[in-house]
C-alpha cells in the first residue's frame, strides 16, 4: 500500500522532472522576493509562497496569484543561493493548478497558458491573433480598441502572419507534446 504524496512532494516531483533543486533546500533568504520585478503585485511573495508549499498548504498555495503574475525573468533563479530553480517552481504550481483545474475563474492566467501550448502543440510556434482573445475580453473598452488597433497596424506591415505558419516534421514534435504534457481536446 502506497502513501498518498504530500503538496510539496507533488511539486517536487513536478521540479524532478524539469531540473533544479528541491524547495526544500530554501533558506528563506527572502532573495527572490527582493529580485522580483513583481512582488508588489503578488499576495505572496516568492519566499514565502515557497514556505506555504514545504508547509503543505495546498490550498492556500493555489489560492494564491503569486505564481500566475511570475514574469518568468529568472532573476529570482539565478540570484538563489540555494540554487532553487524559483521560475520553475512557479511553472510546476501553474501546471498543476492547470491539471488539476484548481484556479479561480477570474484569472486571465490559466484560460491564456492553456491556449499557448494548444496553439504550439498544433503548429509548432505561437499565433497571437488566436492567442489574443484569452486576454483581450478583459480589458477596457478603451484598451481593447488600442490592442486592436494595434494589433491590425502590425499585421498590415506584415510583422504578424496572416495564417498561422507550422514548422517541419510537425507530427513528430506533436508526439513529442504528448508524452510531455496532457493536452485537453488534441489527438
Amino acid at each position: 500500500m502506497s502513501a498518498k504524496p504530500t503538496f510539496s512532494h507533488e511539486i517536487s516531483n513536478l521540479m524532478y522532472k524539469s531540473h533544479g533543486n528541491p524547495t526544500k533546500s530554501c533558506i528563506q533568504c527572502g532573495t527572490c522576493a527582493g529580485t522580483c520585478p513583481v512582488a508588489e503585485y503578488m499576495d505572496q511573495t516568492p519566499r514565502r509562497l515557497i514556505g506555504m508549499i514545504n508547509a503543505n498548504l495546498k490550498e492556500e498555495v493555489l489560492a494564491s496569484n503569486t505564481y500566475w503574475f511570475c514574469a518568468s525573468c529568472y532573476h529570482c533563479t539565478v540570484r538563489c543561493p540555494s540554487q532553487i530553480d524559483i521560475a520553475g517552481v512557479m511553472y510546476a504550481v501553474k501546471r498543476y493548478s492547470i491539471w488539476n483545474k484548481s484556479y479561480s475563474e477570474d484569472l486571465v492566467g490559466p484560460a491564456f497558458s492553456e491556449a499557448f501550448v494548444k496553439i504550439i502543440a498544433r503548429s509548432g510556434r505561437s499565433y497571437e491573433p488566436i492567442l489574443a482573445p484569452t486576454y483581450m475580453f478583459s480589458m477596457e473598452p478603451k484598451e481593447f480598441v488600442q490592442e486592436a488597433f494595434n494589433a491590425t497596424k502590425m499585421m498590415l506591415k506584415g510583422r504578424i502572419p496572416v495564417l498561422p505558419t507550422r514548422i517541419k516534421h510537425i507530427k513528430n514534435f506533436q508526439e513529442m507534446i504528448r508524452r510531455i504534457i496532457p493536452i485537453g481536446g488534441e489527438s
